[in-house]
């Protein structure tokens, strides 16, 4: 396997466990949160899928400054309706980490516009898989704290 393999698979189980553990959320349960300042169990599922789109932008070089989201005044229903919109997006993305050469992954330097780092292009896609495990763990704890059994993801 190549850099840009290995990445879209870490990238791609990631996901996969994600999807097991937000498919388990009730829909009743949807907007739960553990206190008034955190993220609803929705709100978090979407910030994850939603940020596919702007990573996708940021490692193509584009411009962050006007960004606008297609996620913007849409309603928040269902895991599944967001897996389902998110999906275009997904697949936009990872097929811009296949074409990159590996030539591409080890010098192209991104600077991340939320802090203003230059990071080489390999490691920072290897953090925006990191950025969702995190995600993850933190919606596990939701699940725990909602009382839903947590489905086993360590296959």
């Amino acid at each position: 396997m190549n850099q840009a393999e290995l990445i879209l698979c870490n990238l791609n189980e990631i996901r996969r466990r994600s999807s097991i553990l937000w498919s388990s959320l009730p829909d009743e349960l949807i907007n739960w949160q553990p206190d008034s300042h955190a993220m609803s169990a929705i709100q978090m599922v979407r910030h994850v899928l939603e940020a596919d789109y702007g990573w996708n932008m940021i490692i193509k070089g584009e411009s962050m400054e006007n960004y606008r989201t297609p996620w913007e005044n849409r309603p928040l229903t269902s895991v599944q309706e967001e897996l389902e919109f998110s999906a275009p997006y997904r697949k936009q993305f990872l097929q811009t980490i296949q074409n990159f050469s590996e030539s591409e992954l080890k010098s192209t330097e991104i600077i991340h516009p939320g802090n203003g780092q230059k990071k080489v292009l390999g490691p920072y896609l290897m953090r925006i898989g990191y950025h969702e495990a995190v995600h993850a763990g933190q919606f596990i704890s939701y699940l725990r704290e909602m009382n839903i059994p947590r489905p086993m993801i360590w296959d």
